[in-house]
């Protein structure tokens, strides 16, 4: 009990707000923000004495394992998404935040010849010319249905169709294009900001790209909503912007 006093005592002089009996939040995410939560996360552990565990999936799985009775305190998806489960009650409205705009980058393995995207036609090009390209399943996230309407839009989805490798970035589909089995990937710029072994090209060209505005929130039948809310607003703290902006989110108001 000394060593217990000893170390309350430490830390208030420290200025950690350190709980005794901590409590444990589970947050289920999508894939892109997971470097910033990374680096967050130890902060706010710190500060508050709790602690936190993530489910990272695609987001029909996070759907899927909700709607299964799968438990979890904070959830955190692109922010349609959450309209639709607050509409639905499942979500503590005065918890909700909004973290960052992300957008699609597309990548290639370091070294390798960067192709041409600056266009729409550019684009078109250089998926036509690639041996492989790698992105997320359509129908499971964001980024992978909408790369699923580009090539459709742009026409080449049947010549596309034996070139494609459907791999989400929390997979291992960065790790193709880094280790030289697909030419290229197109993933959310935060699920490749940092990745060894990869050359980012650029965005998707004006006309084909997409910014995926992401938010969270405690969820209404937390059994810890007072921390669960407090994870979110830490998040979204401005103290904490920089970590979002270096991870490839844009401001929220953007």
């Amino acid at each position: 009990m000394k060593g217990l006093s000893g170390l309350v005592a430490f830390s208030a002089a420290m200025g950690i707000s350190m709980s005794v009996s901590a409590t444990e939040i589970h947050v289920m995410s999508g894939g892109a923000p997971k470097e910033v939560f990374a680096l967050l996360t130890p902060k706010f552990e710190q500060q508050t004495g709790n602690k936190v565990k993530f489910t990272y999936a695609v987001i029909t799985a996070l759907r899927e394992k909700l709607a299964a009775g799968e438990k979890a305190d904070v959830l955190v998806m692109p922010v349609p998404l959450l309209d639709g489960f607050a509409k639905d009650g499942k979500l503590r409205a005065d918890s909700r935040a909004t973290f960052g705009t992300v957008g699609i980058s597309v990548v290639v393995k370091e070294g390798a010849a960067r192709p041409d995207i600056s266009t729409k036609e550019k684009f078109r090009a250089a998926m036509l010319a690639a041996r492989s390209v790698v992105h997320a399943t359509p129908g499971k996230t964001p980024s992978g249905t909408h790369m699923g309407k580009v090539l459709e839009q742009l026409g080449i989805a049947d010549a596309m169709a034996k070139k494609v490798i459907h791999k989400p970035a929390l997979d291992g589909g960065v790790q193709l294009v880094a280790g030289g089995e697909a030419d290229i990937g197109i993933y959310p710029a935060s699920e490749v900001a940092h990745v060894k072994g990869l050359t980012i090209v650029g965005p998707l060209p004006a006309g084909i790209d997409l910014n995926i505005v992401y938010g969270g929130a405690a969820l209404a039948d937390s059994a810890a909503p007072d921390a669960a809310a407090a994870f979110v607003k830490f998040m979204a703290a401005p103290e904490n912007r920089s970590a979002w902006k270096d991870a490839g989110f844009d401001p929220p108001e953007k």
